[in-house]
């Protein structure tokens, strides 16, 4: 576990975060790759605790990417902490330009995303992760080394920082489900 980023708080980005409206597919900025950021800027820290205040108040979610509230840079926050199904996790992080540099032993599973509110899908994720990004504020490079639920949010939020969905991943039409249950 990483322990810089487990004991990361957003009380270091020294702002207040404001609640940001989500962007639903086919938003153009859903699709498209995302910017590289300087995670030290004013704006990306106040972007940072955007994000966490706008996934804190969504019920359900585990994560939240820029391009969902419809700012195009490769900036995402994570927090499964609460979710029955995480086992390793690191608490609420945002991290800036991440990238996966390892990944193995896939596994499909179900996932959902606010972008795509009728929807839940069949993905194949890596269940084994490592990732490497920057906090914003600091700039400070980590590396995660995660697994089981907590590597799925991560794939999926670095997803949307590439310009991808859910249903990009899907193996065909037989994958994808109405979502029944609404959060």
């Amino acid at each position: 576990m990483n322990q810089r980023l487990a004991g990361w708080s957003e009380d270091e980005l020294e702002t207040d975060g404001d609640v940001l409206k989500v962007v639903t597919a086919p938003d153009a900025v859903l699709s498209a790759r995302g910017a590289d950021v300087d995670p030290r800027a004013a704006d990306v820290v106040q972007l940072a605790a955007d994000l966490i205040a706008t996934m804190r108040v969504s019920p359900g979610c585990v994560g939240l990417a820029a391009p969902q509230v419809g700012v195009g840079v490769r900036v995402f926050c994570v927090d499964v902490s609460q979710h029955p199904k995480a086992r390793t996790h690191h608490g609420t992080f945002v991290l800036c330009n991440a990238e996966v540099v390892e990944a193995s032993r896939n596994e499909k599973a179900r996932e959902g995303c606010m972008s795509v509110p009728d929807l839940t899908g069949d993905v194949k994720r890596a269940t084994r992760l490592v990732v490497r990004g920057r906090l914003p504020g600091t700039g400070e490079e980590v590396v995660v080394e995660t697994d089981a639920f907590e590597a799925r949010a991560l794939q999926h939020e670095i997803d949307h920082c590439d310009g991808f969905l859910f249903l990009d991943r899907v193996a065909g039409a037989h994958a994808i489900h109405q979502r029944t249950t609404y959060l």
